[in-house]
């Protein structure tokens, strides 16, 4: 269950990704678990390099319903899904970092798969460089509850681990808490840089 001290760490991990330019323009939303009902999460339209508390809305996880009226963020709808699918994630973050982005594009396959890099021990359960970690890339869609749709229908065949980009949009990541779900955002976020440096070096 969600108390205070989780929401001020997502309200401090805001502020890291605001400074890192993760989250431009008012871009990305995070939020945190209450419980098995509700979430916490971030109000349309807010820098997120300088939330408070008081910008998290109450969303109910089974239909994305604010009991406040006030306008939470357009991908709420991907947050709650992870909720209802992963009952062991209590906090979701959502960028728009260059090398997300990019990558998103450059890859053609339904998967960025990493291997090689010693960083890939910063994810949850890995343990070596050997293995090959797949991120699934699904096509962007503003139609958030069409993509919540075939992001759910590809879960059920291909379990999801530590986050999922969208095509030209950016990372979804998570973790049983906020510490958790930012050393893997932090973590996917360097493999990505370094996967576009590779790239880009062994171009011919």
């Amino acid at each position: 269950m969600t108390d205070n001290l989780q929401l001020q760490q997502l309200v401090a991990a805001c502020h890291w990704i605001g400074a890192k330019g993760w989250a431009p323009a008012t871009g990305g939303n995070m939020s945190v678990r209450q419980d098995a009902d509700w979430c916490w999460l971030s109000e349309s339209g807010k820098d997120k390099g300088s939330l408070t508390t008081a910008d998290f809305l109450q969303v109910s996880i089974a239909d994305n319903h604010a009991p406040s009226g006030r306008k939470p963020s357009a991908e709420t709808g991907l947050h709650t899904l992870i909720y209802r699918l992963y009952p062991d994630a209590n906090a979701v973050l959502h960028v728009h970092t260059v090398n997300a982005t990019v990558l998103s594009r450059v890859e053609k396959s339904p998967a960025l798969l990493l291997n090689g890099f010693e960083m890939q021990k910063s994810l949850s359960g890995q343990t070596t460089h050997l293995d090959t970690v797949p991120v699934a890339i699904f096509d962007n869609d503003q139609d958030i509850d069409a993509l919540a749709t075939r992001i759910a229908d590809y879960a059920q065949t291909h379990p999801l681990r530590y986050g999922f980009l969208l095509r030209g949009h950016g990372l979804t990541c998570w973790g049983r808490d906020v510490a958790e779900a930012r050393h893997h955002l932090e973590g996917l976020e360097f493999l990505f840089e370094c996967e576009m440096q590779r790239r880009l070096l062994e171009k011919p």
